[in-house]
């Protein structure tokens, strides 16, 4: 198999732009340092956003209020459709209400700890400092979070940690708070300051003498391609655990737009650090198209076990406590069932692997509320978790008020991303990547309810306090036109590729390809990879690329609503990404985080690192569909928190 070429580490494609100083002081004199566009010139500039989740609707809603232009995208037919209200468990922060030794320093000690020393020190300290405004910003906004009977507003504990900092909004906290940056953006869209375009479905990035001027998007209704410039192009379009078909994500969501800004010339960093997420309601059969998510908030008050026989097929409610393994608790004390999650999901599928599975196709583990019910009353556990509960029991009709809940691991969040450096700003000039689009915070593995942080933190606050620093050289410039060579190149490209997927004529549908493509990664690059398994992916999903634009078969026209033509591109795209996938967790010969090679493990199953060879990032240069990508690494260096070997014993 061809290698991936490496460049030296002191790339110019690589400057993090990180502050010099101590570390609790890099945020604040950063931003004094970068450059500024004064209130009066800040309507002279236009800023394009793609995606209105979290990450894109606060963004966008922040640059009108400061007094941009911009131009939102969104593939939905409502801002309020993004996958961000998936997100059900809650938000962290710092601020230490319970007065149980929470600190911005804790924060920032347990994510990189969390992220199994794979994440910058200084974004992460950042994340952290930033983590109380959020709070402060939605509750000024309106978000019912939970409040305690002094009124402060409550809190509860996710895995990671042994502190309570999770915000939430009972198990709705995703989408009270994208309702929040929705009713922001809403004001926004009002005044006249952005420009909302819905059912639109960004196809390309237009580049021109290096930079980024604007978009390609497709009308998925009317499908008319048209293209729109500005000074910057802000992408916040999510993750790409899709490219697993089975995962918890909703089934619109893709990596087009990442990816296409991927072959434009934005590096791609870090693209196997995956999340397998251990809360998932088991797959009922093998040809289900979509996995649902319960939250980990749910491990808070739920113990999770399995019959200490493998073969005991009783009831849950039969087995009596003393043949129950509480393997959770037994193997990591310290943290039991709120231990991070790729360590919740190696060890529910190595029990799964070994047969002790439960359910109809023993696939499961069972998560209890009997304890918490008998010691909280059922009262309490309604109205922490009662949407979860009520959602739970109409997918299984099962009344886990009565029986135990069944929970699996499945593909969940993508801590790969477009790498971007302190300012959030891509290694194409003018092209920004915010929330799960980037690479920047969780490192190998996100800790439960940093997502939702990470979001709102780059759009409120990041973002709109760095952009500056680039648009301030493009004072009293004109965006490209629309007519320019560059964009009408790149609408023909759009055109062209479109009609290629409507000229194969084959025999064969999207979601087969989709679904054949994700049987390979989450067989070969999912919980657990070997070499052996990752050169068989990556011969396979070559074959697989071929078979695809030699034998698809997609119906209808270009000039009209065509959801098989929207998929094709996607999945297109996904194939292409899944390789890269492959090859980065090929090359990355470590355990770390949900990067679990199993060459590379302790004698009792943990996650092996080897910092001597991989405190970096590696970030991926395209080069073309049949060459392979350039690596290019970014060193990490840890100045506060020294790497250790994780332990939640």
């Amino acid at each position: 198999m061809e290698e991936a070429a490496v460049t030296d580490t002191a790339s110019p494609k690589l400057d993090a732009r990180i502050p010099d100083g101590p570390i609790q002081d890099r945020w604040d004199n950063h931003k004094f340092d970068v450059n500024l566009v004064n209130p009066a010139n800040k309507r002279k500039y236009e800023i394009i956003v793609v995606g209105t989740g979290l990450a894109g609707a606060s963004a966008a809603a922040t640059f009108g209020e400061l007094g941009y232009n911009v131009k939102a995208f969104t593939y939905h037919d409502s801002a309020r459709r993004a996958h961000s209200i998936a997100a059900q468990g809650g938000i962290n922060a710092a601020k230490n209400y319970p007065n149980d030794g929470d600190s911005i320093y804790r924060l920032f000690y347990d994510t990189v700890k969390g992220g199994d020393f794979r994440a910058r020190e200084s974004n992460v300290y950042r994340l952290a400092q930033v983590s109380n405004a959020i709070i402060d910003q939605t509750t000024a906004q309106g978000v019912p979070f939970a409040r305690e009977y002094g009124g402060l507003l409550d809190n509860r504990s996710f895995g990671g940690a042994q502190v309570s900092r999770t915000f939430y909004a009972r198990g709705q906290t995703g989408q009270q708070l994208l309702l929040g940056a929705y009713h922001a953006l809403s004001r926004q869209v009002a005044a006249g300051t952005v420009e909302l375009h819905t059912r639109s479905e960004m196809l390309d990035v237009v580049v021109k003498d290096g930079r980024a001027v604007g978009i390609v998007v497709r009308d998925l209704v009317t499908g008319e391609v048209a293209s729109h410039s500005a000074h910057a192009v802000v992408l916040a379009t999510g993750g790409y655990s899709n490219v697993f078909f089975l995962s918890t994500n909703a089934m619109a969501c893709n990596a087009t737009a990442v990816w296409r800004a991927h072959r434009k010339g934005a590096l791609f960093a870090n693209p196997c650090f995956t999340q397998i997420h251990p809360t998932c309601i088991p797959a009922s059969d093998e040809f289900q198209s979509k996995l649902t998510l319960m939250s980990e908030s749910l491990r808070n008050d739920g113990r999770i076990w399995v019959p200490l026989d493998p073969d005991d097929r009783r009831p849950a409610n039969d087995i009596p406590e003393d043949e129950r393994d509480y393997y959770l608790e037994r193997q990591y004390p310290a943290f039991g069932n709120l231990v991070p999650r790729d360590v919740a999901s190696r060890a529910a599928m190595r029990i799964i692997d070994q047969g002790g599975g439960v359910g109809p196709l023993r696939n499961g583990v069972y998560l209890d509320f009997a304890s918490a019910i008998e010691r909280l009353g059922k009262n309490t556990i309604e109205e922490r978790y009662g949407n979860l509960f009520e959602m739970y029991e109409r997918i299984t009709d099962e009344d886990p008020y009565e029986v135990p809940m069944r929970i699996y691991p499945a593909p969940h969040y993508t801590m790969g991303g477009l790498w971007v450096d302190y300012n959030l700003m891509t290694t194409v000039p003018g092209l920004y990547a915010v929330g799960e689009a980037n690479f920047s915070d969780h490192g190998a593995n996100r800790l439960g309810a940093s997502a939702l942080m990470q979001g709102l933190a780059d759009g409120y606050f990041v973002l709109p306090a760095t952009i500056g620093d680039y648009l301030s050289d493009w004072l009293n410039t004109e965006p490209v036109s629309t007519e320019d060579d560059v964009f009408v190149d790149a609408v023909a490209a759009v055109n062209e590729r479109t009609e290629q997927f409507l000229a194969i004529g084959g025999t064969r549908s999207v979601d087969h390809f989709h679904r054949e493509l994700g049987k390979i990664m989450i067989e070969n690059c999912g919980l657990a990879r070997s070499r052996e398994g990752l050169e068989k992916a990556i011969s396979e999903i070559k074959a697989l690329r071929a078979e695809f634009w030699s034998d698809l078969r997609v119906l209808g026209t270009a000039e009209n609503l065509n959801q098989s033509l929207e998929r094709a591109g996607r999945v297109a795209d996904f194939l292409e990404l899944a390789e890269l996938m492959c090859l980065d967790a090929l090359d990355r010969e470590e355990s770390c985080g949900g990067h679990f090679r199993v060459e590379h493990q302790t004698e009792d199953g943990e996650a092996r690192r080897d910092d001597e060879n991989f405190s970096h990032v590696s970030a991926w240069e395209w080069i073309d569909v049949d060459t392979p990508q350039e690596l290019h690494r970014e060193p990490l260096t840890f100045e506060y928190v020294p790497p250790s070997q994780r332990s939640y014993k």
